[in-house]
């Protein structure tokens, strides 16, 4: 058993695209190592977790989201990282989330920026959510915000926009980023806003106030993901084996 950090990253150059890895290092010197295999843009921490035993929560993780896996060989998922973090978070001991961006050159911050300030104003009645319903931050879940319109919504008594109000709330976090895409840390349903997925379907989780934690439908193979006990921090089941 091999004690160590899961990490889950993204990158603006591969839409829709997750990879899933452990490293018994630092997060930022993997993402430094991964920065030099070729890839256009530096890869970007959505959340990284240190575990009691890496080789069997990273294969588990490989498994539960097996169907979205881009090929058998490579650690890349076509998912919503949000669905892998909301797992990742159950048998946690720590985050260890880098709060700064890992990049190597200044021009390395700027490629990434401006791949954050991309996109028009996000429509969030197009994907079906209505005025009124609770969006939550991905990387802080006790921070909501209410939709108002479209284009708006209401963040701690303020109308703004999706972006402008995720900035705020990640600089809470003690992250230094300059640009953020306001969609990708938003959530509803368990499912941030500009994932596909949630487009066609959406998710359901069901989550107790306590350690004996059930999510329905958290994995595409349907799978539970099964806290015990404080010592026994991760257990992963097929689901009516629980």
């Amino acid at each position: 058993m091999t004690a160590g950090n899961i990490y889950i990253l993204i990158n603006a150059s591969m839409p829709n695209y997750v990879k899933i890895g452990k490293t018994v290092q630092r997060v930022e010197e993997r993402m430094k190592s991964l920065g030099s295999t070729g890839v256009p843009l530096p890869f970007e921490c959505f959340y990284a977790a240190r575990v009691e035993d890496i080789d069997f929560v990273e294969r588990q993780l490989h498994d539960a989201f097996g169907d979205q896996r881009v090929r058998k060989n490579r650690e890349f998922f076509e998912i919503d990282p949000a669905r892998v973090a909301a797992a990742l978070r159950l048998c946690a001991l720590e985050d260890v989330t880098p709060r700064d961006d890992v990049v190597e050159t200044e021009d390395d911050q700027l490629a990434i920026d401006k791949a954050r300030s991309r996109g028009g104003m996000f429509n969030i009645a197009r994907i079906g959510i209505e005025e009124g319903a609770t969006l939550v931050f991905a990387k802080d879940e006790s921070v909501t915000a209410k939709v108002k319109s479209a284009h708006e919504i209401e963040f701690e008594g303020n109308i703004t926009s999706l972006t402008a109000a995720a900035l705020v709330a990640i600089k809470r976090l003690g992250y230094t980023w300059k640009q953020i895409r306001g969609p990708q840390y938003w959530m509803y349903a368990g499912e941030t806003l500009i994932s596909e997925e949630f487009a066609r379907w959406g998710i359901t989780l069901l989550l107790s106030t306590k350690r004996n934690i059930c999510v329905h439908k958290l994995f595409s193979q349907n799978y539970l993901f099964l806290p015990r006990t404080p010592q026994a921090n991760h257990h992963i089941y097929p689901a009516g084996q629980c």
